[in-house]
């Protein structure tokens, strides 16, 4: 074994929480994506209409999962990678060269995420079949296409997943890494420097997109036969829309949380240090209110369309229950997803902050002050998530409810919007309330 493997092992070892994180988060997107992908590889065997519907569901509706989740596990392997930048720095500082620095962050990301998408991918061969027999007792396909997926589709899957995660810990390792020693110590605790050029680019090019797709729903699909053209172009536009805006989520969150933060400044000194560390530390918190936009869009978004179509066709209408099956199974295995990466992204970040918590308890502030603070940032982060990830689901439900002849707001189902909104908002409190605890319960034990 080489010193830098064996200092990557050792080094593991006293992050538990940051392993933690990226494992999990290579391992339900190998299982969500390998679930899929055992579809695809399904519909080889079948033929006719079994054969079209399980590739819909393998290769299209999977494909929009993939987005999301390789979007997930790139965020989080990024944010676990970034948070090391003062061990970096130190690093440096003792000598280590940057390419030595480098690897040995390849490498630890290389150990934990090889052996979560080993296992995510054994997990998705057993979820791939339940799945397959899910949609043959919903009689998506007839009995007599049987489940034929194997290694290869749950083996690619794990492939894209460690491809998606190495790639993102090389990016982040070498932004680390860049500049001399010193300064990477300084800046460790200060505010990253500016959004790269080409996250910039993806983003826009997300949010065009999926604007696009709206517009084009509005002026030309609207007056398709096909009562389903008009949800081809627009049913993926807040899932864009909502990438793009993640994507930017750090910009997006220094910009808004001074505002935000007034509210919140009101509740005492809990609420105005919220709101001042939310617009200091937009960096970090960035990996929180990410997976927040995109549950709020894809939720909202997808529930809306699916309600929405229900409504406007009439019952036993070709392909409808069969599309609206296949919409609900997307919004809540995504959701899922997205619901755990929240809980997933606050427990980095509060593992990354466990020192600055720590600091604060020594200048006085009682453990009741503190989790109300970090509770606060979870409140300013989930208000401006839902925010926008509502602003994302409206090129979704607005087109198609005019394409469907409801006009810009839709006839029923609004009732949904503040339901996904409450539920994403407990949640993001929750997981916010759950870390501060289980950090300083790990402190006390580590006392």
């Amino acid at each position: 074994m080489s010193t830098t493997t064996s200092l990557a092992w050792r080094s593991l070892r006293h992050r538990p929480l940051a392993a933690t994180a990226t494992a999990l988060a290579v391992l339900l997107g190998t299982t969500l994506i390998g679930s899929f992908a055992t579809l695809t590889e399904s519909s080889f065997a079948a033929s006719g209409t079994d054969a079209d519907t399980l590739v819909v569901l393998g290769a299209v509706v999977g494909g929009w999962g993939t987005l999301i989740v390789l979007f997930s596990v790139a965020s989080t392997v990024g944010i676990t990678t970034t948070h090391r930048a003062s061990e970096i720095g130190l690093l440096r500082t003792i000598g280590a060269t940057p390419r030595q620095v480098r690897r040995l962050v390849v490498r630890e990301t290389a150990v934990v995420a090889g052996l979560a998408a080993v296992l995510g991918a054994l997990v998705a061969s057993v979820s791939g079949h339940a799945l397959f027999a899910l949609i043959r007792s919903g009689g998506l396909v007839t009995d007599h296409t049987r489940y034929d997926a194997g290694p290869a589709s749950v083996g690619a899957a794990a492939l894209l997943v460690l491809l998606a995660s190495g790639v993102a810990t090389s990016l982040a390792a070498r932004r680390a890494t860049r500049g001399p020693a010193g300064v990477l110590v300084r800046e460790a605790s200060a505010e990253q420097g500016r959004m790269r050029w080409w996250r910039v680019a993806a983003a826009v090019v997300l949010i065009g997109y999926g604007i696009a797709m709206a517009v084009i729903t509005v002026a030309v699909t609207a007056h398709d036969d096909d009562p389903y053209a008009a949800m081809s172009t627009s049913g993926s536009s807040s899932i864009l829309v909502g990438v793009g805006l993640a994507v930017l989520a750090p910009v997006l969150l220094r910009w808004l949380a001074t505002p935000a933060g007034l509210l919140v400044g009101r509740a005492g000194a809990s609420g105005h240090l919220a709101s001042y560390n939310t617009a200091r530390r937009a960096h970090l918190l960035a990996g929180v209110l990410a997976p927040v936009v995109v549950l709020t869009s894809a939720a909202v978004g997808t529930l809306l369309l699916v309600d929405i179509d229900t409504r406007t066709l009439p019952a036993g209408t070709p392909d409808s229950d069969t599309i609206n099956l296949l919409n609900n199974v997307v919004v809540g295995m995504l959701s899922l997803f997205a619901a755990i990466m929240v809980v997933n992204a606050f427990v980095a970040t509060v593992a990354h902050r466990r020192e600055e918590l720590h600091r604060l308890h020594l200048l006085g502030a009682t453990p009741r002050q503190v989790e109300r603070s970090v509770v606060a940032e979870a409140g300013i982060v989930a208000a401006i998530g839902v925010l926008l990830g509502t602003m994302a689901a409206l090129t979704t439900v607005v087109p198609f409810a005019i394409a469907r002849h409801e006009g810009a707001v839709p006839d029923g189902g609004l009732w949904m919007v503040p339901t996904v909104v409450a539920a994403v908002v407990a949640l993001t409190l929750a997981a916010a309330r759950t870390s501060v605890r289980t950090q300083r319960r790990a402190q006390a034990v580590g006392r």
